[in-house]
């Protein structure tokens, strides 16, 4: 074999290791993905806490109480969003008790994701328990369950989970959470929530003024009263 041969051959050689340590590389990677997606599908969906779906007055999707009330809040809110989750558990709930039940004022939840993938996710999913009039259980349910941010709480295995804890219909709700047909609807409250000077959640509006944080109780009363003491006279 002459040199010019040999060195042709060493590079077809050299040039078929590369080639097989690409397909190897490329074949690894292929199995990793293909595990990935197994255990996600497969993975256990873990201990879910169960919630008492509490009676709300007048629900209409992820509104609630009088559509004529003369007082109406909106809470800007993330589902993964820890202090979020103490503004629904805490002074929601009284103005729930005290004033949406009075037929005072009309409560309106708007999704404001920031945080990530599974904060859209669980979006989706509230809105789609909203078509089967149960949003503000499922609602309940997403910060019941809420441990941290991007912690995997909120998988799609979970949300699903968390619709048949509160017995709702599996197939509407599947069929809803996959056909994404409330992106848009989440979109525009974000769009909205940035025009009115929102960067972060919870935040709240209340007739047009804007508060932001986990504010007690204490400090929305007395908005929705001055608001109350104004429209009265």
């Amino acid at each position: 074999m002459s040199k010019r041969e040999e060195f042709r051959e060493r590079r077809r050689r050299a040039a078929r290791r590369r080639q097989l340590s690409f397909l190897a590389i490329v074949g690894g990677l292929a199995v990793l993905v293909a595990a990935f997606i197994i255990y996600q599908n497969t993975r256990p969906v873990g201990a879910i806490v169960s919630i008492t779906p509490v009676a709300v007055p007048s629900p209409n999707g992820r509104e609630m109480g009088d559509p004529n009330a003369p007082v109406v809040m909106g809470v800007f809110s993330d589902f993964q969003c820890p202090y979020c989750g103490i503004l629904a558990q805490d002074a929601e709930r009284q103005i729930i008790d005290t004033y949406v039940a009075a037929g005072k004022v009309r409560l309106i939840y708007r999704n404001f994701v920031i945080i990530g993938t599974e904060s859209l996710d669980a979006a989706r999913a509230s809105l789609c328990a909203g078509e089967q009039q149960r949003f503000w259980d499922y609602h309940d349910i997403l910060f019941a369950n809420q441990t941290g941010e991007n912690a995997g709480d909120f998988t799609e295995r979970r949300l699903m989970a968390f619709s048949a804890e509160l017995g709702l219909d599996q197939g509407a709700f599947r069929t809803c959470f996959d056909s994404r047909k409330f992106d848009d609807q989440i979109a525009q409250d974000k769009a909205l929530g940035q025009s009115l000077g929102i960067s972060s959640t919870p935040s709240s509006t209340i007739n047009g003024q804007l508060f932001k944080g986990a504010l007690p109780f204490s400090e929305f009363e007395k908005v929705i009263e001055a608001e109350l003491a104004k429209l009265a006279s």
